[in-house]
């Protein structure tokens, strides 16, 4: 039995219905037509450590199915292939593949699960300049991935590429960038909140309100209230 078909067994109609519409698979929508078989993300981490040795073809296809999960669960055996060797021509393969894998990577989650666990490991000691080139591509989801990938930055306490990247994709015109954004600004003001209050106060007048709202849900109620209204 192929991999996809163990997974089609894993599917439920009632699941799938209820991610086309979370998702927004409909026409015109950022997920439009795209296809669920309704399985939730705990059975897909399972059923990828299971399977943690996938590779080559059986790998391509899975991350390259039509199906949301099937894509899912491949990138989930990718992080965990990158994240398990030691070896780093190893480590390098799997973040090319990876990034030969970006056409596939067509919705926030396949993007927040895996980027920074593969793309933000491998450039915490390697050259960074690639994330500007995506911050700024066309396509949303790679721009998505240049941000969300920075989380590793943060959690080893470097901030510096996450407010530079923030800063470019400030004026972008997509809701799940001004998310992703103040997603991003949220955890780089746990490491150092004044920072965050500083680039705050210097973008105020251009950063989006969902950016801002995501970005300060940490702060107090009362500092909140005076952020939105633009008092620092």
């Amino acid at each position: 039995m192929t991999v996809l078909k163990e997974l089609k067994k894993l599917g439920n109609k009632e699941i799938a219905l209820h991610s086309q519409k979370f998702f927004k698979t409909g026409k015109g929508e950022y997920g439009e037509g795209d296809i669920f078989l309704g399985i939730r993300v705990p059975v897909l981490r399972e059923f990828a450590k299971r399977n943690h040795d996938l590779e080559g073809k059986k790998l391509d296809n899975l991350i390259a199915s039509p199906f949301h999960e099937a894509r899912l669960t491949g990138l989930i055996i990718l992080v965990n292939q990158y994240s398990k060797t030691k070896d780093s021509s190893e480590k390098y393969r799997l973040y090319k593949k990876y990034i030969k894998s970006f056409p596939y990577i067509n919705n926030w989650d396949l993007v927040d699960v895996t980027c920074h666990k593969i793309i933000g490991s491998h450039l915490f000691e390697n050259d960074r300049s690639i994330l500007y080139k995506w911050a700024q591509h066309k396509n949303l989801w790679i721009r998505r991935i240049s941000i969300i990938s920075t989380f590793y930055f943060i959690k080893r306490n470097e901030l510096d590429d996450s407010y530079k990247l923030a800063h470019i994709l400030l004026t972008d015109k997509h809701d799940l960038i001004h998310k992703a954004v103040g997603w991003v600004l949220r955890e780089c003001g746990k490491k150092d909140q004044k920072r965050l209050k500083l680039f705050l106060r210097k973008k105020y007048s251009s950063i989006h309100r969902t950016t801002l709202r995501y970005a300060i849900e940490k702060f107090s109620e009362t500092e909140r209230k005076k952020i939105l209204k633009g008092h620092f």
